[in-house]
């Protein structure tokens, strides 16, 4: 009676007669098929054979009610679907895991449903991104939100509890982002209306935050990677700054995953963490080894050079997704800890990790080599993208050669 097919998942409310019952009624069933494979889902309701094939035309009140709980059923299950293929993880599994959840009918539990496919498939960053927004969303408005209730002036009211908090306009901007997420597919899942959809022109803007973005010049970098106080750590992780920055600016999430077997014929290969799940197309990164990289990787890498070793040693090999995610925030956090004390003696404020990623663009660019080099060079998908990056930088250089015009000392 009813059904859905896509992506060859079929979903069909079905009679189900494979056991009659006593009182000559069989079992109303969603039946999902995927793979040869097949699951039925209850619907509560049992018809005999002549009712069932009777309910598609029916008038009669009684039946009309059965047939309207059976496209209830059939509408959560095909919904609950419907996600999971978005996703592009759909797994039996998972469908029966969120069909015993609550209704899809809240804010709480599509969030939920994305929060749990999310770590399924070890997308940590993106898991925690979307849970500390669930988090924060609950704080401001409870455990059972509707989705009628998103509406402009609900997302207004959120943004001034934001504030309250002390939260910038960078993390407000990323909080209603994984909002409008949630909201996108309730609107394809027809759990709201257009008219109800809250976002866009006219309605609640989503706001954008200026992070500061440091990018260092080359006489920077220099005093940056000579620096040394004579202790084994600062040395350690300024070596781990000016490799990052060497090897096309490589996030510090990406560096610690490296191994021995990346390096193959003077080139470094590697695939951007960020990017695994959120483009189609996996570009594979390369980067000269130069010979600082390779002092380096002598001075600092694991003695034990087997290919599947991790070339710096922070990762042993058997650590969950998890477990790598919290070393890889320990090792930042270390590192900009070391940072900044350089920071402060050579007097270059907000050195981080990202200046690396910030520094090796810019100098590239100031240098005038090929934008398209290096958007290949960071992993970006498009020109546009790269463009962008680098916007925030050029404006930080023509403000400063503003002020020579009147540097009349």
């Amino acid at each position: 009676m009813f059904n859905y097919a896509n992506n060859g998942i079929t979903v069909s409310s079905i009679l189900d007669q494979r056991r009659e019952r006593k009182d000559g009624v069989y079992p109303v069933k969603i039946r999902v098929t995927f793979k040869r494979e097949r699951k039925y889902y209850s619907t509560g309701k049992n018809l005999s054979v002549e009712e069932w094939e009777k309910l598609a035309e029916t008038k009669s009140k009684k039946q009309i009610s059965i047939r309207t709980d059976v496209q209830y059923s059939f509408d959560k299950v095909k919904n609950a679907v419907i996600l999971l293929e978005r996703e592009d993880k759909f797994s039996f599994t998972a469908l029966s895991s969120y069909l015993g959840k609550s209704s899809l009918e809240t804010l709480n539990a599509l969030f939920q449903i994305k929060i749990d496919t999310l770590l399924e498939n070890n997308q940590i960053n993106t898991y925690q991104y979307y849970a500390y927004t669930l988090k924060s969303v609950e704080e401001f408005a409870g455990k059972q939100i509707s989705l009628s209730a998103i509406t402009p002036e609900w997302m207004q009211k959120y943004e001034k509890f934001l504030l309250s908090e002390g939260k910038t306009y960078t993390t407000i901007g990323m909080r209603g982002r994984a909002i409008r997420t949630i909201m996108n597919t309730a609107l394809e899942m027809h759990l709201i209306k257009e008219s109800q959809y809250p976002f866009g022109h006219g309605k609640y803007e989503i706001p954008t935050g200026q992070g500061r973005k440091l990018a260092l010049t080359l006489p920077q970098i220099k005093a940056l990677v000579t620096y040394t106080d004579g202790f084994e750590g600062t040395e350690h992780f300024r070596d781990l700054w000016f490799f990052s920055y060497l090897c096309n600016g490589i996030n510090f999430a990406d560096l610690i995953t490296l191994k021995y077997s990346d390096i193959q014929n003077g080139d470094i290969y590697f695939t951007r963490a960020k990017t695994m799940y959120t483009s189609k197309v996996k570009k594979e990164i390369c980067a000269i080894v130069t010979p600082e990289m390779q002092a380096i990787i002598d001075r600092w890498g694991v003695p034990n050079k087997d290919p599947n070793a991790y070339i710096f040693g922070f990762l042993k090999g058997d650590e969950t997704p998890m477990q790598i995610k919290s070393r890889t925030r320990d090792v930042i956090s270390r590192c900009n800890k070391y940072l900044k004390k350089i920071g402060k003696a050579i007097g270059i404020e907000g050195l981080s990790t990202y200046t690396a990623r910030h520094s090796y663009a810019t100098v590239l660019k100031r240098s005038g080599a090929n934008i398209a080099y290096i958007s290949e060079s960071l992993g970006h998908n498009d020109l546009k993208t790269t463009e962008n990056y680098l916007a925030s930088f050029e404006r930080e250089e023509r403000e400063k050669n503003a002020k020579l015009l009147t540097n009349f000392g």
